[in-house]
């Protein structure tokens, strides 16, 4: 835990101007976050003093795992916090918890990668083509892994993976990279929440700081993890990244500061403070081709915020990706936080979690593009967003030229090339894109019992 008590006389000193453009409603907040590298901006905010500058009194608080922390922020413990993309817009819809939250600012991009343990690696090498200095091929297919589950499926072997939550990035990403190799990694159903129905793979929920751990004691063959854990099985040397997100769909949405709705409502002023402040954290992260990433480095090994080693969380957050030991390659996108409009909560970021969760039966029946949009628009708010990033503009703290003012909400359609499976991704079209995937349920199919209809 991490607390901040000044004096009034002492934060009266301390205060920047801005505290006299925003008359805040609140000043001292509550933040939780789960000790991966992608809360950085939090850290930044709090560690350069940009909270402050502000005139908020904030205090973080590292949470056990996603539900604690999505409970903490419904029932006021939290103020808002580091949240799963899945968790504002599962919740908003009713899947799981039922509550209004949102996000006026996302986090990052890409972060995340898939790896598997040595044995499953040995498995899978014969099938992964080779660079000519003998280094394995990148990205890797879900298709080099295929004939090694269908060896354990012959045994009467199940085939287990973890990822963290189940509207996670890492949910979603795991079975996109599944499936686009030809495995099923299952369906869920209201009356089955487990996600197993029909799969080749079997996916379970483990917290990231446990995902090493759980890989070492053979309870899972692989995970999707963001960082350090990925890094940190490299470094134990048990396991070994086999996909990157950035690989798997290139400068993907990752996680997003959420809120609840009511408090956005009651506290505007405060809303819009905490969003400077975190745009303000996300720019010195990314500012100068990434120079000041070994200092966050150095902040985030500290045991009040990830608490991993400081050469483990180097390892990607500097700009590489280190898959077999001593295999290290330049990734400098592997980590994005402010470039290519990072921060902007898009609605087409949205909808895509909202994609896979129809997909995989999260969301039982179909709906038409109007409900993706609709929803996109009640939990994602680019309008808090552009409204903070004004007003670090007119402080002389941003540049003007950094941030999408006509933008509608909807990024340009992500490329074929970009994604895993060639397949392109527009968020104005979401069933169309559904109809596009071979793998997942389309138009009207649902999922009765252990069998699709429809």
């Amino acid at each position: 835990m991490k607390k901040l008590l000044l004096s009034l006389a002492a934060s009266t000193a301390l205060v920047s101007p801005a505290l006299a453009e925003l008359e805040l409603e609140k000043d001292e907040l509550t933040f939780g976050f789960i000790k991966l590298t992608d809360m950085a901006p939090l850290a930044v905010a709090y560690e350069n003093g940009y909270f402050l500058d502000e005139g908020l009194f904030v205090t973080l608080e590292a949470q056990a795992n996603w539900k604690v922390l999505l409970d903490g922020v419904i029932d006021g413990q939290l103020d808002g916090a580091h949240m799963l993309a899945g968790q504002p817009l599962a919740a908003t819809i009713g899947y799981g918890t039922e509550a209004h939250i949102i996000t006026p600012f996302s986090m990052d991009l890409n972060g995340n990668g898939i790896t598997v343990s040595n044995e499953i690696w040995e498995e899978m090498k014969p099938n992964i083509p080779k660079m000519e200095d003998g280094r394995p091929q990148h990205p890797i297919s879900a298709e080099a892994l295929a004939p090694v589950v269908e060896k354990y499926k012959s045994e009467g072997k199940p085939f287990n993976m973890g990822m963290v939550f189940p509207v996670s990035t890492h949910n979603y990403e795991l079975r996109y990279w599944l499936a686009a190799g030809g495995l099923h990694p299952g369906y869920y159903s209201p009356e089955n929440v487990t996600g197993q129905i029909g799969a080749d793979v079997f996916l379970s929920v483990t917290p990231p700081p446990q995902m090493p751990a759980t890989l070492e004691a053979g309870t899972i063959y692989g995970y999707c993890v963001g960082e350090p854990w990925n890094q940190q099985a490299v470094f134990k040397g048990i396991g070994v990244p086999v996909i990157t997100d950035y690989e798997l769909w290139k400068n993907n949405p990752e996680k997003v500061f959420g809120i609840t709705a009511e408090f956005a409502e009651e506290y505007p002023n405060t809303t819009l403070a905490v969003t400077k402040a975190l745009i303000r954290a996300a720019i010195w992260l990314d500012e100068n081709d990434n120079a000041n990433r070994p200092e966050a480095v150095e902040i985030l090994s500290r045991p009040e915020y990830v608490g991993a080693d400081y050469d483990v969380i180097a390892n990607s957050m500097t700009g590489t990706f280190e898959y077999e030991k001593g295999d290290k390659r330049e990734v400098p996108d592997f980590n994005v936080f402010f470039r290519y409009n990072a921060t902007y909560p898009f609605y087409s970021d949205a909808v895509w979690y909202l994609t896979q969760m129809r997909r995989w039966g999260q969301i039982a029946d179909a709906k038409p593009d109007s409900w993706y949009d609709e929803v996109a628009k009640s939990v994602y708010k680019p309008e808090i967003y552009l409204e903070a990033a004004r007003l670090l503009v007119d402080e002389g703290l941003a540049n003007e030229a950094d941030f999408p003012w006509e933008s509608d909400g909807y990024k340009a359609p992500t490329p074929a090339e970009d994604i895993i499976d060639g397949i392109a991704y527009d968020g104005r079209t979401p069933n169309a894109y559904l109809e596009s995937l071979s793998i997942g349920l389309k138009g009207d199919q649902k999922i009765v019992g252990s069998d699709v209809q429809g």
